[in-house]
């Protein structure tokens, strides 16, 4: 007898139930609707997308330093820890420095603020100072001082990245010198905090879609859609150099991993979507590091470079700063030369690097850039301040897979990636298992199969092996 086939809205309530996918898909279009229809309500939902913010943040530091401590140790080898992080660094520096070339081209190319003839001193260079809370970028020596912990507390306190990555060095270059012999209760310890974390992560994710409600009807609600009509031209560039810049990408990772970058996105679907509708990368690090390690990567690999990409790789930020800067300057009427476009991209090199963590920092970088060409009035920055947040969205995306395929050929450069068992998760012969907060394994059913509640975890199980 033929086994009965679920009815629609069975299928589709069991799908809702357990595809996190689907629910944050809900949930955007719903905050959408409600930031359309109801602009004062949405906007009085903010709260939902920072709290959910807040929450994952707190997660991050110790997650980071319990990975990174358990791959050092179990590597074995801190030269090769080393070398990971001198490839990932060499890998950043490249990459940003391609972006930031793509976004001056289309920025050439395109022209965006052409035609403007907007006069600066009608601009309200206050509202820079607001935005940014009349902060400044750190110099190179206060960068490198200040990824540095002055207090073991401090850095957790401070969810500093870098001084946790400093620390977790320090700790487990420590547990390999000490040897498991004389330190036997270390390492299994720091497991079963890694294990806790990832827990509390998984209680966390439940709240997803609320956040992605909450975020997108308040952008909605507060912005519209009138800023569409006003910067139409400079959003679709940056959006489309974005993609390009991601295509070239996707094609260097083939050619160097075998890997596709568009089976990545899919097998990475819900993150995505989360990122995109929290406008922060840094909600999905927890479960994009879980993903990448069941994907093939080598814990050290994992966690050191994905962490330290949020601070040295942010290729979406490199577009937007390059192509901000020549939209500025074109609006004012100033034509920047090949010198001075050079000059743009050796600044930004350098206060691209030191933008992560610092209230508006993209204006911060902007302004540096402005004054060290010293053709285009700093004030002109305040131009960008109405479409700041419409491009949060470019940015995370960019940033986040930018991050992710460093991971993948960092970790191939070094012979830290199991390529087989990459192919076999992203072709979806392998299924991604969520560490859940009792210990168990469980299958997101993202896929939105038809077969029955009981064949799930049996199916996990199997194929997880």
């Amino acid at each position: 007898m033929p086994p009965s086939v679920p009815s629609l809205p069975r299928r589709v309530a069991r799908t809702l139930r357990t595809s996190l996918f689907a629910q944050v898909a809900c949930a955007l279009v719903l905050g959408i609707l409600v930031g359309r229809l109801w602009p004062d309500v949405a906007t009085a939902a903010q709260p939902l997308g920072d709290g959910f913010v807040r929450l994952i943040k707190a997660m991050i530091a110790p997650l980071v330093f319990c990975v990174v401590v358990v791959g050092i140790t179990k590597a074995g080898d801190l030269k090769a820890f080393g070398r990971i992080g001198l490839k990932a660094l060499v890998w950043f520096e490249v990459a940003t420095t391609f972006a930031l070339l793509v976004g001056l081209l289309a920025g050439n190319l395109v022209a965006p603020g052409t035609g403007m003839n907007v006069d600066p001193s009608k601009l309200d260079a206050s509202a820079v100072d607001g935005k940014t809370g009349g902060g400044s970028l750190p110099s190179t020596s206060e960068f490198i001082l200040h990824a540095l912990p002055d207090s073991a507390v401090g850095a957790f306190a401070e969810n500093s990245l870098l001084q946790v990555l400093v620390l977790a060095c320090l700790v487990g270059a420590a547990v390999l010198h000490l040897g498991h012999g004389k330190v036997p209760a270390i390492l299994p310890a720091v497991e079963q905090a890694q294990e806790v974390v990832f827990a509390v992560v998984g209680f966390i994710m439940k709240l997803a879609p609320l956040a992605v409600f909450g975020a997108t009807a308040h952008l909605v609600g507060q912005y519209g859609v009138g800023v569409m009509s006003t910067y139409g031209k400079l959003i679709g560039v940056c959006y489309a150099a974005a993609l390009i810049f991601l295509l070239l990408l996707a094609l260097a990772l083939k050619a160097v991993t075998g890997i596709s970058l568009w089976k990545f996105v899919r097998y990475t679907r819900e993150e995505m979507l989360l990122a995109l509708g929290t406008a922060s990368s840094e909600t999905v690090m927890p479960r994009m590091m879980q993903k990448l390690r069941q994907a093939g990567c080598r814990d050290d690999a994992v966690g050191l470079v994905l962490p330290t990409g949020y601070s040295f790789n942010l290729d979406g930020a490199s577009i937007y700063l390059s192509i901000g800067t020549l939209f500025i300057a074109q609006a004012v009427g100033v034509d920047l030369s090949l010198g001075q476009q050079i000059t743009v991209v050796l600044v930004l090199m350098l206060t691209s690097k030191g933008m992560a963590g610092v209230p508006g920092s993209a204006f911060l970088a902007l302004s540096a850039t402005a004054s060290a060409l010293g053709v285009i009035p700093v004030g002109a920055v305040a131009l960008l301040l109405g479409v700041d947040r419409i491009m949060d969205s470019m940015r995370v995306a960019t940033n986040l897979l930018g991050n992710c395929v460093a991971v993948f050929v960092v970790s191939r450069w070094e012979g830290a990636l199991d390529t087989e068992r990459v192919k076999k998760v992203l072709d979806g012969e392998i299924a991604f298992v969520p560490e859940q907060a009792d210990g168990s394994d469980e299958f997101d059913g993202s896929d939105g199969s038809d077969e029955s509640d009981e064949d799930v975890p049996k199916r996990a199980a199997t194929e997880v092996g």
